[in-house]
């Protein structure tokens, strides 16, 4: 028969997987408080940073509907559940990784997926969800201006076709 505590925290982290659109399992060994309090800030206000046990999150995330592979659970593990852009929590593990390298990016998940390491190294290198958005408004923009040109040219075109055939036969016409 399972604990209390244990049902209770199991409950908890599987409310976190399906709330979050994203979640980073990393490995914590050798940082210190500091370190961690240091990492949790640098997340952004859009993600949780927790140390868990490994059994337990591992029943969590499989009652979530989320398959992850057994070796993400080997040693210590610190899980990073993102609500908001998961690119901007990405990038704050990879550049917190870089500054200290006892944190080790394990995998995770996105949107019910699972990712390798290397995958949320390369989610980590896209650029932010409004940057991408600029650019896409930007890219619609240029098309309507061009296809804006492309319907003042016609009856432009038009109107000095009809100036040419005009003028052609007035020639004709007074040549006659």
């Amino acid at each position: 028969m399972a604990r209390p505590d244990k049902a209770a925290a199991v409950a908890e982290l599987t409310d976190k997987f399906r709330s979050s659109n994203a979640a980073v399992l990393t490995e914590y060994r050798g940082l210190t408080v500091a370190q961690l309090k240091t990492l949790r800030r640098s997340l952004g206000e859009n993600a949780q940073y927790a140390v868990v046990k490994n059994t337990l999150t591992k029943i969590a995330a499989n009652e979530a509907g989320i398959t992850l592979d057994d070796q993400l659970f080997a040693g210590p593990t610190a899980v990073a559940f993102v609500t908001g852009d998961p690119v901007e929590s990405a990038k704050g593990l990879r550049d917190f990784a870089k500054d200290n390298p006892n944190l080790v990016i394990k995998g995770g998940v996105l949107e019910g997926k699972a990712l390798s390491a290397d995958e949320i190294k390369k989610l980590a290198d896209l650029e932010s969800r409004e940057v991408l958005l600029s650019k896409l408004a930007g890219a619609m923009k240029g098309k309507q201006s061009q296809a804006a040109s492309l319907f003042q040219a016609l009856p432009s075109k038009l109107v000095r076709t009809v100036d040419a055939l005009r003028a052609k036969q007035a020639e004709q016409g007074g040549a006659e």
